[in-house]
């Protein structure tokens, strides 16, 4: 099981999936470019004592994220607001990737494509959507919950 965060436009966000992947014991993923300059430095800020503590996997773009997606085997699901399927009605596989899209955009048409399921997270229909990285906190525990995958 991993996340994989597309091309994400806050560093703060980046800095709190490191600490929610240390914390479950999960890859992160990022595919640039990123809205915010990727450097040692930046991750040591953001990421405070939690950088040493999980594996952090960079794509140079789509295109190779998507070609060591392939090698990997595992399914792309793509958590979406634009989604069908309910994060309820979903079955997760312990070698998913969690995809999460930019904060202020999402993800383009080509990525919906190229992943195999898209899911959404049920949430009040006076609201558009959850942060980030919480999103992402109520996703992958409960893949881990459905794989009994705890660390």
């Amino acid at each position: 099981m991993k996340i994989v965060l597309y091309q994400p436009d806050i560093a703060q966000n980046l800095g709190a999936a490191m600490r929610l992947c240390a914390c479950f014991d999960v890859s992160l993923g990022v595919i640039e470019p990123c809205g915010f300059p990727l450097t040692a430095k930046a991750l040591r800020r953001t990421a405070m004592d939690y950088a040493a503590n999980i594996e952090l996997i960079r794509y140079k773009n789509w295109l190779h994220f998507t070609k060591s997606q392939t090698e990997d085997g595992g399914r792309i699901i793509l958590l979406s607001t634009k989604a069908s399927t309910a994060i309820t009605e979903f079955e997760f596989r312990e070698n998913d990737t969690l995809l999460f899209g930019r904060e202020s955009a999402g993800v383009p048409g080509e990525v919906h494509a190229a992943s195999d399921a898209r899911i959404h997270i049920p949430i009040s229909k006076d609201t558009r959507s959850l942060n980030l990285v919480s999103s992402a906190s109520i996703a992958l525990f409960e893949a881990l919950r459905q794989t009994n995958t705890y660390p």
